[in-house]
């Protein structure tokens, strides 16, 4: 099996995770590919396999070397909620010659680089597409397949030489909860890496330092003719303090490093609303104050509508990874080199959201964030670059020989 028909296979599993859920894995149905993706590992040779009752699933290509530091690769088994992971249907457009992609003739749904512009990038690849009414599944799918023909492509170059390879997939990235329940201690390694970017070259060993802002307001519902006064509409007042978040400071306002706030939801009526929100910033000093000032909003509001009107409750989800690696970059370093190797231009930028890496660097386990060639993510015009998934598989293969090098 090459590595294209193994993520064809994988898309064939709903894998979307919920973030209503209070279990992990958040949806049964990432455990059904769990244990899809146990048989094939055994399979094809791995050892020390186990799938714990979470849905985390982890194995060993064992060294053939000795003295070589233990690595790892991870990628995520689940797809985003944001969009439907069912009845996936991939095609591939062979040889793409540009212009628009037609992902659905009698619904008039297409892919065009006049919206995605990067799809020009892949004239004359074979590209996997969707047929406009579900995700694709690249992210993550692609990062397992490509570790997985990896650890194939090694067992079958013996010459190759390696220290103990660690993989592992595990449920829930896409909600934040990826990483909470992963077994680094179990897992072994001195840095691993995370196969969850999307198109070639990229490298991430920045991410943002985030937390999630949540408002409760209470309001009093008055009869409209007798409302003066004496009425607090709580919509109302939630629309209020959206107002004061600077329109300069929206994800759809920022790029590259700048940080903002993002209004994820807002629901309720006269008599009580709830706004939920989350906050990123790349710099920890920013970081601070943005959740500073979204105290500051609520305090103000208080002032003008009354004590307890307006109540924040702010939770820190993850941090900025680069604090961990940036006394280990060599980690950083043999990645970029593997990808020199072989011909990849290295884009070494920050990510603008988190990643698993993120969580696990600060639990002990170094781990920036590379590549697995998918783009789009989370949509209907999700596409994954044949080449670009092939690249990522080898770099994998030239990661683990650099390392055999490290100690030289």
């Amino acid at each position: 099996m090459d590595i294209v028909e193994r993520f064809l296979n994988y898309v064939k599993f709903d894998t979307q995770s919920s973030e209503e859920s209070s279990v992990t894995p958040s949806t049964e149905k990432q455990l059904v590919f769990a244990k899809y993706l146990k048989e094939e590992l055994e399979d094809v040779g791995l050892e020390d396999i186990e799938l714990d009752d979470n849905g985390y699933l982890y194995a060993l290509l064992p060294a053939n070397d000795d003295n070589i530091p233990t690595i790892g690769f991870i990628s995520h088994m689940d797809t985003s909620p944001d969009c439907s992971g069912a009845n996936v249907a991939p095609r591939i457009v062979k040889c793409y010659e540009g212009g628009d992609i037609v992902l659905d003739a009698a619904e008039g749904i297409k892919l065009s680089p006049t919206v995605f512009p990067e799809l020009e990038d892949y004239v004359g690849q074979d590209i996997i597409v969707t047929d406009g009414h579900t995700l694709l599944g690249a992210d993550d799918k692609a990062g397992i397949a490509a570790i997985v023909q990896a650890m194939i492509y090694l067992k079958e170059h013996q010459e190759i030489k390696h220290g103990d390879i660690r993989i592992a997939f595990n449920p829930d990235e896409e909600i934040g909860l990826g990483a909470h329940k992963f077994d680094v201690v179990k897992f072994g390694c001195e840095w691993a890496y995370t196969m969850d970017g999307g198109a070639v070259g990229e490298l991430e060993y920045e991410c943002f330092n985030a937390a999630s802002a949540k408002f409760t307001i209470k309001g009093a519902s008055v009869h409209t003719g007798y409302a003066k006064g004496k009425m607090i509409n709580a919509v109302r007042i939630a629309t209020e303090l959206q107002s004061m978040i600077p329109e300069e400071e929206l994800p759809e306002t920022t790029e590259n490093y700048q940080g903002f706030y993002h209004l994820l939801s807002l629901q309720g009526n006269v008599e009580n609303a709830t706004m939920a929100y989350i906050i990123r910033d790349h710099d920890t000093r920013h970081f601070h104050a943005r959740k500073a000032f979204m105290q500051e909003m609520a305090d103000k509001l208080n002032e003008k509508y009354g004590a307890g009107t307006v109540t924040v409750v702010l939770k820190d989800q993850y941090y900025n990874m680069r604090e961990k690696l940036e006394p280990v970059f060599h980690v950083v370093e043999i990645a970029i080199k593997a990808m020199e190797n072989l011909g990849i231009s290295p884009k070494v930028q920050p990510i603008r959201g988190g990643t698993d890496g993120a969580q696990l660097s600060f639990r002990g386990l170094p781990c920036p964030n590379i590549f697995a060639g998918g783009i789009n993510f989370h949509g209907p015009y999700e596409f994954l670059p044949i080449p670009s998934m092939e690249k990522a598989m080898m770099t994998v293969v030239e990661i683990c020989r650099l390392v055999a090098q490290y100690n030289d």
